[in-house]
């Protein structure tokens, strides 16, 4: 019987095709995993008897644990092998998956999510860097449009999910339903995915890697509870700013004063990878915010069952795939700068559509502009992450992917803080506003034009009108937020200009 070690190497000659599917399995898995527990967290405190603080914590202990240990992919797979890495990073993910749904306590729950996202973390990274290796750069287009699904697909299809399996089963399933997924993708990687050639070990700058996790550490708490928290008004968050300013201000003095630092920092000379990353970045922080507005606007405004806003979701999903089989058909025969551009402006109009909706809106209206936005996602990210790393040596693509995943998922983090925080307090200007309104002297209220539901004479009246006025704030605030996401979508156009077209990637250099 051939040895465990040996498994794989025989699919040197394995259509890529099949890699990818191998490969897109764990991604898949990780991508869903961000956004379904989180639709399961209500039903987690519950059944722990949880405060709204304590169970904020099954998130920021995952999110924390990603951010810490992404930007290490690079050094791992120079130890380990890439393969080894993703098959030690997929058991371990299952595993930890296991152990948070048998768990009998919150901090158990959180210590598992922290070891879930601590082996998560290098999945879509190292699945990247796979595919992209599997496939002759004229190729890179089509191989990333279909990795890509999973990756764009997931945290969309993550709401749906959890809403599902929460409301048909219990919260443990959103962590048990891993576990299939897990073993198929270990038998798979096993099976067909092949080891990467031999990298360069590297010794790791311990001091390095503990700076840079540190100041992560600390920026991911910041964007994850900062809103809750009231900002820099909380003592806590002003310690972790401070925190994470001079940990990653030493990570910089150091990474610019060595030869073997952790992370090798001229990879952001190269224009297209500096560009692309501050695409990747800007795209994820403002098209991703609307994932985060939707459902309690869905939910909270228009009073949708979970499962209904859930499904709406779906058409989103489909606009990605729609938009991703397009750049996979014309990758070869068009500029990609011109699909990241027009992806942007689709999906800029789709989100601007949203501004104009009302307390009134309908599903059908809700569809359309998830559909068109899911459409300019699918054309803008495949081309984004090509050019990223199309000028790039091969043996640089792990440590690039890791680079390019963290900050994604930063991009993310602080949009959707940002957007919220906007949402917040426009919501109490607008209900100030519109409270200022309600008198028996305004004539728009007096007498038979005001509804009898909502007589300024009763408590019963004024606690109605009330819910109607917090409503119509909210709705407000959401409407401005799409606005301003439009907005700053269109804006980040012109810097697709400065993008140089693809070339063939250097050779790897030789030590």
């Amino acid at each position: 019987m051939r040895p465990l070690g040996t498994w794989g190497r025989q699919s040197s000659k394995t259509h890529p095709f099949l890699i990818t599917c191998m490969v897109m399995l764990p991604t898949i898995m990780h991508s869903v995993d961000i956004t379904i527990v989180a639709v399961a967290v209500p039903a987690i405190q519950g059944a722990m008897g949880a405060t709204e603080d304590e169970v904020a914590w099954v998130l920021s202990s995952y999110l924390v644990a990603v951010a810490v240990i992404t930007p290490a992919t690079g050094w791992l797979s120079s130890v380990l092998g890439r393969r080894r890495l993703l098959l030690l990073s997929i058991a371990g993910f299952t595993f930890a998956s296991l152990l948070c749904g048998i768990a009998d306590s919150l901090n158990e729950i959180v210590a598992f999510r922290v070891l879930q996202g601590g082996f998560g973390a290098t999945l879509i990274p190292l699945s990247q860097a796979i595919v992209l290796d599997s496939y002759p750069t004229r190729d890179h287009g089509r191989a990333m449009a279909f990795w890509g699904i999973g990756v764009m697909a997931g945290p969309i299809m993550g709401p749906v999910l959890g809403g599902l399996i929460t409301d048909l089963y219990s919260w443990r399933w959103v962590f048990f339903i891993n576990l299939p997924i897990g073993l198929a993708a270990l038998v798979g990687v096993l099976l067909i995915v092949p080891e990467s050639e031999t990298a360069r070990k590297r010794r790791l700058d311990w001091i390095g890697f503990a700076t840079l996790a540190l100041g992560l550490a600390a920026l991911q708490m910041i964007l994850d509870r900062g809103e809750r928290l009231e900002w820099f008004a909380s003592t806590q968050i002003v310690l972790l700013a401070l925190i994470a300013g001079l940990a990653l201000y030493f990570f910089l003095l150091r990474s610019l004063s060595r030869t073997d630092a952790f992370l090798d920092l001229r990879l952001f000379r190269n224009r297209n990878f500096a560009l692309c990353l501050a695409l990747g970045f800007s795209t994820h922080a403002s098209l991703y915010a609307t994932v985060a507005l939707l459902p309690p606007m869905l939910q909270n405004v228009l009073d949708y069952p979970a499962f209904t806003a859930g499904m709406l979701f779906i058409p989103r999903a489909l606009g990605t795939l729609v938009g991703m089989f397009v750049v996979s058909q014309i990758a070869r025969r068009i500029d990609m700068r011109l699909s990241i551009a027009a992806g942007l402006l689709i999906a800029a109009f789709g989100v601007w559509e949203m501004a104009g909706f009302t307390t009134e809106v309908g599903p059908r209206e809700i569809v359309i502009t998830g559909l068109i936005q899911g459409v300019g996602l699918g054309l803008a990210f495949t081309p984004i992450t090509v050019l990223a790393f199309s000028s790039l040596a091969r043996e640089s693509r792990t440590e690039a992917a890791g680079i390019y995943a963290i900050l994604r998922s930063f991009g993310a983090s602080l949009g959707i803080s940002a957007f919220v925080t906007v949402f917040a307090r426009n919501m109490q200007a607008n209900r100030a506003n519109l409270v200022e309104q309600v008198s028996p002297y305004n004539e728009a209220m007096a007498g038979s034009a005001l509804p009898r539901a909502w007589s300024l004479d009763q408590a019963e009246g004024l606690s109605a009108l009330s819910r109607v006025i917090d409503k119509q704030a909210a709705m407000l605030a959401y409407v401005d937020d799409f606005a301003l996401i439009a907005m700053l979508t269109v804006c980040l156009i012109p810097i697709v200009a400065l993008i140089r077209p693809p070339r063939q990637a250097p050779p790897a250099r030789r030590d």
